[in-house]
């Protein structure tokens, strides 16, 4: 923060001011819970220029719908608010660059400078989240990457300076509070997530990733009465719902935690269409299905501003469906995406087509469409953000190429393949009903694969049914038959062509099974040689991911996880 202003030409607050504008932030944030998004942005706006907190939080807003959209016109919007915003907290009072934990410090900082500091921290943290969606080239990334080192300084020092003797807690002091929780507790609990050889860097650089710590201080956050319990909780939410889920915890997603966390939200927001989306996704992951349908079809019924909140529904609802083999209903879905979501269109086009393909040749196709010319169409609508195309879109261009041919070589399964990449085999683990739907479906892919001709692609199709036919015959308690399929598909592994992931993927499946046998020692030797043996295929860092996970889970010593970098 810039230290070069005349301190005699700031305007000082007084802490009435500071409360006042607090308290009117809080019902704004209010009005937002409860699905009054217009409303919400309306009352903040008159004082976005004056207010540190009202410019943050109408920023806020701006840049959490821009994250939904991916418009370019949203995010330069809400980068250039979040600038205002900044530019406002420097104005509140006169800033200190650095603050430590000394009596004379503490005795000359205002309650405003610090609320200042913690709102600014906020603002370079967001700026940089938005720098990273936004721009391509290596500049930016660097300047994105110095904004968050500034950011992490600001809150460390902060975190500090509260927890000394010499702070006193004044009527905002909860509020000053929950911006340091929610800054610390992001950090540590984000970086907790990389392997540890990032780690060891980003500690060296002066970060740290301890992940408990980062969960710790969250939940203090999002269980208190203050501006950045939505965001603790949010934050949190998304972590036990879906980071944990599809990254971090080999598909085990803390729903008990979840719904601790969430219970009073929807207490006091029935109706809100953020909490009815993340009660129906905690309800999805117990494989509680129709009730997470429900919850779906509510948030979008709840409101009608924000058609973003429809496509986060529109997306869980297409998978709701793909787990009951609903293959028109789940279609359904991907359309709606396809015509209304910015987010990935190659993507939806993608799934369009798979649900396409699953159908019986001799049933009509909705709308006349044909899967064929929706796979050549698929790499058209690739797309970048921050310079990269999202992995499950390249995954699925790359897929899609088997059409390109005038007489093309068929996906075999492509809708359960990609579940199979958002880990919804963990899902219907909890439904034997519906692993057996899924087990049939694969059972007849099987079948006319062995009556088909060979082709250039018959080991790997005959090596992704297998591999996801392990992952049914587990969920049914059928072990050995499941052990048998991942070793097939292992001992095949110089025989496939183009689908390389499948070789360490099914090595991951292999030492969870190992997991649950007991069998500690050879599922550790097997993620390390499914993290050390192969690179450079399909999705590789969400499977290093959880094999960081399953490594951390089991316990492994990092001296010996590092052995063979």
């Amino acid at each position: 923060m810039s230290n070069g202003k005349d301190p005699n030409a700031v305007q000082n607050s007084s802490p009435m001011a500071l409360k006042e504008c607090l308290d009117e932030c809080m019902e704004a944030l209010d009005l937002f819970l409860n699905n009054h998004f217009s409303e919400s942005l309306e009352r903040l706006r008159p004082r976005v220029n004056e207010s540190m907190y009202h410019a943050l939080i109408y920023a806020t807003v701006l840049e959490m719908e821009a994250m939904m959209t991916f418009q370019h016109d949203d995010i330069s919007r809400a980068g250039n608010t979040m600038k205002n915003a900044q530019e406002v907290c420097n104005r509140s009072q006169f800033l200190i660059l650095y603050i430590c934990e000394s009596e004379c410090v503490c005795a000359c900082v205002s309650a405003v400078q610090l609320h200042a500091e913690v709102c600014y921290a906020e603002c370079q943290l967001q700026r940089a989240a938005l720098t990273f969606l936004q721009d391509e080239n290596m500049v930016s990334f660097i300047k994105g990457g110095i904004k968050v080192r500034n950011s992490y300084l600001i809150y460390k020092e902060l975190h500090a300076l509260v927890k000394s003797r010499h702070c006193l807690k004044g009527p905002s002091h909860e509020h000053l509070q929950g911006g340091i929780s929610f800054g610390i507790g992001a950090f540590n609990l984000t970086l907790s997530l990389f392997p540890p050889r990032i780690l060891k860097v980003l500690e060296f650089a002066g970060f740290s990733g301890d992940k408990e710590y980062g969960l710790g201080l969250l939940r203090e956050g999002a269980t208190a009465k203050n501006l950045r319990s939505m965001l603790c909780a949010l934050l949190l939410l998304c972590y036990y719902t879906f980071l944990t889920f599809i990254l971090g915890r080999t598909g085990e997603g803390e729903v008990t935690e979840a719904e601790s966390l969430l219970k009073p939200f929807r207490q006091h927001y029935p109706r809100g269409a953020i909490f009815l989306f993340f009660a129906g996704r905690t309800e999805e992951i117990k494989g509680n299905i129709d009730e997470a349908v429900k919850l779906f079809e509510d948030g979008c019924k709840a409101q009608q501003a924000w058609k973003q909140f429809h496509h986060m529904c529109y997306w869980e609802l297409m998978w709701c469906f793909t787990y009951k083999c609903a293959w028109k209903m789940a279609y359904f879905y991907a359309d709606l995406l396809s015509q209304e979501s910015r987010w990935s269109k190659a993507m939806y086009v993608y799934m369009k087509a798979a649900y396409l393909s699953m159908l019986p040749n001799s049933e009509a196709r909705p709308f006349g469409e044909d899967e064929v010319e929706l796979f050549r169409n698929v790499p058209t609508f690739k797309q970048k953000i921050a310079g990269k195309s999202p992995p499950t879109e390249k995954f699925a261009i790359r897929k899609a190429r088997r059409y390109k041919a005038a007489s093309p070589v068929r996906l075999p399964v492509p809708a359960l393949e990609m579940m199979y990449m958002w880990n919804g085999f963990s899902v219907i683990s909890k439904r034997p009903d519906l692993t057996d739907g899924m087990m049939k479906t694969l059972e007849t892919a099987e079948r006319a694969l062995l009556a088909a001709p060979e082709n250039e692609c018959s080991v790997d199709d005959k090596c992704l049914i297998l591999l996801l036919k392990g992952l049914c015959f587990k969920n049914q308690g059928c072990l050995q038959a499941a052990e048998e399929c991942f070793h097939e598909v292992f001992s095949s592994q110089k025989k496939i062509r183009f689908d390389h992931y499948l070789v360490p993927n099914c090595l991951v499946e292999l030492s969870l099974l190992y997991v649950d046998q007991g069998r500690r020692d050879e599922a550790i030797k097997l993620l390390h040689k499914a993290k050390h043996n192969y690179k450079d295929y399909s999705m590789e860092s969400r499977t290093l991911f959880r094999i960081h996970a399953a490594l951390a889970k089991l316990k492994a010593d990092p001296g010996e996880e590092e052995d063979n970098l």
